[in-house]
């Protein structure tokens, strides 16, 4: 498997879209390498908002368990 094919396949494996991919692609192929590594900083980014997002939901669910639990005492 080549790089560009790996780069590819790590970019969808971390749930980039069809079109970051593709951009991110185009540019290791043009040779943009600073633009890639600045272009999947920004899709880190975007993958931890989204992890602090999941974790906000996640401790408003445990608040509601706690809050039921007490009420059923």
């Amino acid at each position: 498997m080549s790089v560009k094919e790996q780069l590819i396949q790590g970019l969808s494996e971390a749930g980039c879209s069809k079109e970051t991919t593709e951009r991110i692609s185009n540019l290791y192929e043009a040779g943009s390498y600073d633009e890639v590594l600045h272009q999947m900083k920004v899709q880190r980014c975007v993958l931890i908002d989204e992890m602090h997002e999941s974790q906000r939901k996640v401790d408003r669910m445990d608040f509601l368990i706690r809050h039921q639990e007490k009420q059923m005492k």
